[in-house]
């Protein structure tokens, strides 16, 4: 009896699938050194928290209304380092004085997550560490609170290309780790006075690309300030 054929689709799927799963296996090894939150998913911290000073008690003018929302969606590209950077700033380019929440920027990423829904789960966990929560978001409103991020630079981490050498070809061609480092600027008011805040960051971003998919899409995010290196 011949052995079923499969689809290029199935093709693909199996094949991500056992990239993962070796994956897993490597990141398991090298999880004491520093890249255990691509298993576990980060854990929110003060970073993703209120940076300005004060108390919730200071709110707007009210002659003052929200901006109209506006979202990008992510780079529709096989460039993989341009993708990286589309995600860079859909995690930390943020305004609270709009009628957007931080639910509606973390479904921009989301959208963009794994079609295989492997890694789904992962992402959204992930998540976590990099917006604040929903309580956090409406303190941050009252100070016209807006986030931006200044790159310095994108790239491949040796940590990855040590993982890729141990999965022994079993890592998907087309499947990257980019690692970012960048500066987070908050900026907003504080009794009329214009105030800001900056703060050094660093995550890895793993993205799969061609030939697994027809385009890069968003796999996982390292632990925030806890990137491979």
């Amino acid at each position: 009896m011949s052995a079923p054929v499969l689809d290029d689709q199935q093709r693909r799927k199996r094949r991500l699938i056992i990239a993962f799963t070796a994956t897993s296996l490597v990141i398991a090894i090298l999880a004491g050194i520093g890249i255990y939150g691509l298993i576990t998913g980060p854990t929110p911290h003060a970073p993703s928290e209120t940076t300005l000073p004060g108390s919730a008690s200071t709110s707007p003018p009210p002659s003052e209304k929200p901006g109209e929302p506006k979202l990008p969606r992510l780079a529709r590209t096989n460039d993989p380092e341009v993708y990286v950077r589309s995600v860079a700033e859909a995690l930390f380019t943020w305004d609270t004085f709009t009628l957007l929440t931080a639910s509606d920027h973390r479904a921009v990423l989301v959208e963009d997550a794994d079609p295989s829904g492997t890694e789904t789960p992962g992402l959204i966990a992930d998540l976590d560490g990099y917006f604040p929560s929903a309580s956090t978001w409406r303190v941050l409103a009252e100070y016209r609170t807006r986030q931006s991020i200044k790159i310095d630079r994108i790239f491949i981490p040796t940590q990855w290309d040590e993982a890729v050498t141990a999965s022994g070809g079993q890592i998907a061609e087309g499947t990257y780790a980019y690692t970012v480092e960048g500066t987070r600027v908050r900026e907003g008011v504080w009794y009329d006075d214009p105030v800001d805040s900056a703060h050094a960051v660093a995550f890895t971003v793993f993205v799969s690309c061609e030939p697994v998919f027809d385009r890069c899409y968003l796999l996982r995010l390292s632990e925030l300030d806890n990137p491979l290196r």
